[in-house]
């Protein structure tokens, strides 16, 4: 007698796999740590704990000076090293004012670490350090990453040092204010915790490769943190290692961001509803010798719409400085066009 048995789907799954559900999950699990270890074991040894002595302990430091023991350091953040020569990347805000920066490693290995240049539109800076430092992280390709994606964040958070946290990409393009004002474009959103002394450090991708610095936390919320993508450092390390600084151009102006009525957008063929108010002309700077006023619209400079402040920040790079650039106004209703050359913002 023939007996015809009827499997199931999942009795049929079940039975091609050699595995069990809990073992597969395992794997998996054993898949994203050796991603995190492997990341980490080939970035971690170039992070560097920073402790940082500023003009702010002056006082307590002459108290200590008088009793015999070590200043202790006014502020800590991270850095990590990114040449074989031993140069740092780390934020602005990290080692602004800093009178004596000491790097020291997970090796054990602890050195002064000297300021080369700082960039607080990005909040970047580049140390250096002369030793016998581990081997560089490498810089990657931020432009490449995707929401959703694993990284991780080395540093220094609240004293603890060579702490490792993940999480994933929560968001790519959003803009953050650095300490000058400006907006810093494609910050990375991710939810891999920060805390205060991580800022400096590494957010790296699964194969090690950095993609951006740790700058920021929003207090009170949990896992918003913020990166700077590590496109900024590409375009800021070669002028910090060239001149100690970025060179920005200046025009000479104050203004605000308004919204144009929608029968001004019409009537001046404008190409967006936003444009600058100029609130104050310096005397004597670019923007006043070109015949420049107070209460004029800037709609565009050159060939690029100004829909605003940040616009015009963004167009104020170092390629126009000396150069005659066209500006394009609303006076009293009426369009017109002037000429000015923007000069070199100082740094101070």
């Amino acid at each position: 007698m023939l007996h015809l048995v009827s499997n199931t789907a999942s009795d049929v799954l079940e039975a091609r796999s050699p595995h069990t559900g809990a073992e597969r999950d395992a794997e998996l699990l054993d898949a994203y740590s050796a991603a995190v270890v492997q990341a980490v074991e080939r970035v971690g040894p170039s992070v560097a704990h920073l402790a940082v002595w500023t003009t702010h302990a002056r006082g307590s430091r002459r108290n200590r000076a008088a009793s015999g023991s070590e200043p202790a350091p006014s502020g800590t953040g991270s850095g990590f090293v990114f040449t074989p020569d031993g140069f740092l990347l780390t934020n602005s805000h990290v080692v602004d004012r800093a009178t004596r920066i000491r790097a020291s490693f997970a090796d054990g290995s602890s050195y002064d670490a000297h300021r080369i240049g700082a960039d607080p539109d990005t909040d970047l800076a580049v140390l250096r350090v002369h030793g016998a430092f581990p081997a560089p992280a490498r810089l990657g390709d931020s432009s490449r990453l995707r929401p959703g994606q694993v990284v991780i964040a080395i540093g220094n958070p609240l004293g603890f040092s060579s702490t490792v946290t993940s999480g994933i990409v929560s968001a790519l393009g959003r803009t953050m204010r650095s300490q000058s004002g400006r907006l810093i474009d494609a910050v990375i959103q991710t939810d891999a915790a920060l805390n205060p002394g991580s800022s400096g450090g590494p957010l790296v991708d699964s194969r090690g490769d950095v993609v951006g610095v740790n700058t920021a936390v929003i207090a009170g919320a949990q896992g918003i943190c913020f990166a700077v993508p590590v496109s900024a450092a590409h375009f800021v390390i070669p002028q910090l290692l060239g001149e100690g600084r970025v060179r920005r151009g200046w025009i000479g102006i104050s203004g605000q961001t308004i919204q144009l009525s929608r029968r001004r957008v019409q009537l001046s063929h404008l190409s967006a509803a936003g444009a600058v108010l100029i609130t104050d002309v310096i005397a004597n700077g670019p923007a006043s010798r070109a015949g420049v006023r107070a209460g004029d619209i800037v709609i565009s400079i050159g060939d690029s719409v100004v829909a605003g402040v940040d616009d015009l920040q963004r167009m104020l790079t170092r390629d126009g400085i000396g150069h005659p650039t066209r500006v394009a106004l609303l006076r009293d209703g009426t369009r017109l066009e002037l000429t000015l050359t923007p000069t070199e913002r100082s740094s101070g």
